[in-house]
């Protein structure tokens, strides 16, 4: 395939084609309500977990009100899917590149398991650079360099302007 210049125009069936190539093929039935299922047990899971951190009332929310709303949205979008996205045709079967995605939740659940135990700054300069190096293929220097930058942002938000009590290292 000839290297096209930036002057020239892209062409849209020859860059469809090409994303074509690179997709692994379309899932099944089973694999869309079987997806569909885990995330409806996550759902119910969030629910059962925010319900016991306090509701609270909309006037004065609870710490567990967010959650649960958005607990609740996940079943009620996941029990749709059940139904009608068994002939969905853009959910890919699992591949190689899936892994990707369980690595990417796996850090978040370390980063919920480390945050009260070492404060926000490390676990969110690990997860940053994680994802960023081996989840966005970024180099070392960009990787380090944005992992660095965002979580003093985040510091100089959260911390020193909107003085939220988050767990630090200090």
């Amino acid at each position: 395939m000839a290297e096209s210049s930036a002057d020239e125009p892209i062409d849209a069936e020859r860059l469809q084609a090409d994303l074509a190539e690179e997709r692994p093929p379309p899932a099944g039935a089973a694999a869309q309500v079987g997806a569909a299922l885990v995330a409806c047990a996550v759902g119910v899971f969030g629910v059962v977990v925010s319900s016991g951190l306090g509701l609270g009332r909309l006037t004065q929310p609870g710490p567990g009100l967010w959650p649960f709303a958005i607990s609740v949205v996940i079943v009620v979008l996941s029990a749709v899917l059940v139904f009608v996205g068994r002939t969905a045709k853009d959910a890919e079967q699992f591949s190689k590149a899936s892994l990707l995605t369980g690595l990417a939740v796996v850090t978040l659940i370390l980063l919920a398991v480390l945050l009260p135990l070492i404060g926000f700054e490390i676990p969110s300069l690990l997860l940053m650079f994680v994802w960023l190096r081996w989840l966005g293929r970024e180099s070392w220097r960009s990787a380090i360099v944005l992992s660095v930058g965002t979580v003093a942002v985040l510091y100089l938000l959260f911390v020193v302007l909107l003085q939220i009590p988050l767990p630090r290292l200090v």
